[in-house]
């Protein structure tokens, strides 16, 4: 089973109005915890659209006009995402996405490739969370998750890691995912050994 674990970083927190400023994604085997695939693109922006930006948001991920401005076309990202995908056989029944927030994500992802294109790739339509999944192993232990609370930094915080590196950037956000997915699930291959 692959997991994609995948992050974005956005001019804002509404996709009706605000647009994808960058994706990156890491293709795991989810038994192994084999690296199988790694991709990340800032997605170039119309002054329009850079224009709807919240600027709050703009201070959390640090980007600016001029690293927009120099992004790649959001066609090119979506041809090499599929291409990625296929290379690496992302399908669904062998394959799920991996987010903090996929409905946040998902919504954004969605702008890059559209839904029904997505279907017609037979891509997952599972999209799981990092946070329920530290919540049901919390609820477990008699541990009340709402007393940690659930962000990916208060997850790393409760199991000792580092917060993932600022200015927010897709890929330190995928790679403190995993960091907590390990954490928390781990890799079942890699828990056998130990």
């Amino acid at each position: 089973m692959l997991g994609v674990f995948l992050d974005t970083e956005t001019s804002g927190l509404n996709p009706q109005k605000h647009c994808l400023l960058e994706v990156a994604y890491k293709i795991i085997d989810v038994e192994t915890g084999e690296l199988k695939s790694s991709y990340e693109a800032v997605v170039a922006q119309s002054k329009m659209n850079w224009e709807k930006a919240d600027s709050q948001s703009l201070l959390v991920n640090g980007f600016t006009w001029e690293k927009v401005s120099e992004g790649l076309a959001a066609e090119k990202i979506a041809g090499t995402i599929i291409t990625s995908f296929a290379r690496n056989n992302v399908r669904r029944k062998g394959a799920i996405f991996i987010c903090q927030n996929p409905s946040f994500d998902r919504a954004f992802f969605s702008q890059l490739i559209d839904p029904d294109l997505q279907e017609s790739l037979d891509w997952p339509y599972h999209w799981l969370d990092l946070a329920s999944m530290y919540w049901a192993i919390k609820i477990k232990q008699d541990s009340p998750p709402w007393e940690s609370g659930v962000s990916k930094d208060k997850i790393s915080e409760a199991y000792q890691l580092p917060p993932e590196a600022k200015p927010h950037r897709a890929m330190n956000g995928v790679n403190h995912l995993l960091q907590c997915y390990e954490a928390v699930v781990g890799f079942p291959a890699q828990i056998k050994k130990s």
